[in-house]
């Protein structure tokens, strides 16, 4: 059990095996799902047993006793109080208590229906607080106090309102085959949530990259988490992602960590197609020519939803395919359709979420008759 609590917490399940048996279960249903297409080793790649969660969003319960920590529950019908929560980081944990206590002294706490907490492994937090009421000079007064209390940063939420107090980011540092990586991740925007499950991610990724060479397309690349350890197999990585904050950070990660060769640029899958196969120019890609890099190298790590018929068809033209999945049924559907053209190497399990049922993926192909 990962929390006490009263009752059943939407956050995780309160498995009657431990943390192996739990991941042994998710293992054996995976390998059942995908058997007809690999039956080869599947690299597993496990999480810590606690305190793992860099990122973790909480309600905000108000009763006679004051306020309280509370989780959907898995029903759906209301929310559940937590009193303690293990599977959070260190630096989450080391707060949480405190600030239930400062938000009460402040007199912040009404209409507060929400805290999300960001953190990074030297232990800088964001904590964003929500509210159902709009948000004044005296409640940024009493919150800026907080940070100085609690030593984080405030971020104020509220319908059409954001409010930073200090910085909406902390940065995070990641090993990564024996090098330091540094990144900027953001408030309220995608990261992985549990680092140490995310750096076996990145290594087992360039294991299966590492010898190919030329130039790498990357799609979906959010914030660069993937692409600039990357960037050091390959002469130039093209990668592209339609969030303007995530290609904003990624810019900034990019020369955080010292690195050159890559060109990320604000377009969606689609799109990108059509501007290879010059069905649309468009401004974005203005100085940047497309047909200059031998791309023969894809690496996609889309939503939940997967890729879909058209760009399997794209993916399909590629000699080598790197397919991380957070979606284990949708990859299935993918991979019955790349298979037609592609054969799989390699396969992994990672296991992001620990207590539940998710399990993400990560799949190598290599095109038929490819060397």
């Amino acid at each position: 059990m990962q929390c006490e609590y009263f009752g059943v917490c939407g956050s995780c399940r309160d498995y009657e095996e431990r943390y192996e048996g739990q991941l042994n279960h998710k293992l054996s249903a995976v390998k059942e799902m995908f058997s007809a297409l690999y039956t080869g080793a599947i690299t597993v790649c496990p999480s810590p047993s606690e305190r793992y969660r860099s990122r973790a969003e909480f309600k905000i319960y108000h009763d006679e006793s004051g306020i309280s920590y509370a989780m959907s529950r898995l029903d759906r019908q209301g929310a559940l109080k937590i009193e303690r929560c293990s599977i959070v980081s260190p630096a989450i944990a080391s707060v949480m208590d405190k600030l239930l206590i400062e938000i009460s002294d402040l007199e912040i706490a009404h209409k507060l229906f929400g805290v999300d907490f960001l953190a990074s492994g030297e232990g800088e937090i964001t904590l964003s607080m929500l509210y159902h009421k709009p948000l004044d000079e005296q409640w940024q007064s009493k919150a800026r106090e907080l940070e100085k209390r609690l030593g984080v940063y405030v971020i104020g939420r509220s319908r059409k309102q954001k409010l930073i107090l200090s910085q909406d980011y902390v940065t995070e540092t990641l090993q990564i085959q024996g090098r330091e990586y540094r990144y900027i991740h953001i408030e309220n925007s995608f990261t992985q949530p549990n680092p140490r499950v995310n750096e076996q991610m990145i290594e087992w990724s360039l294991s299966q990259l590492g010898n190919i060479g030329g130039d790498l397309l990357e799609l979906y690349c959010g914030a660069g988490n993937f692409t600039i350890p990357f960037a050091t197999a390959f002469d130039r990585v093209l990668a592209t992602e339609i969030s303007k904050s995530s290609i904003h950070a990624a810019k900034q990660n990019m020369a955080l960590n010292g690195v050159e060769n890559i060109e990320f640029v604000r377009l969606s899958a689609e799109e990108f197609t059509q501007a290879l196969d010059s069905v649309r120019e468009f401004r974005r890609l203005e100085g940047l020519r497309v047909s200059d890099y031998h791309l023969k190298t894809l690496f996609v790590d889309p939503p939940r939803a997967g890729l879909g018929e058209e760009p399997c068809a794209f993916a399909a033209r590629f000699d080598h395919l790197l397919y991380i999945s957070c979606n284990p049924e949708t990859l299935l559907r993918d991979l019955q359709i790349l298979s037609e053209t592609h054969t799989i190497d390699a396969m992994a399990a990672f296991d992001q979420f620990p207590y539940t049922h998710h399990l993400e993926m990560g799949v190598k192909l290599t095109k038929k008759g490819c060397a």
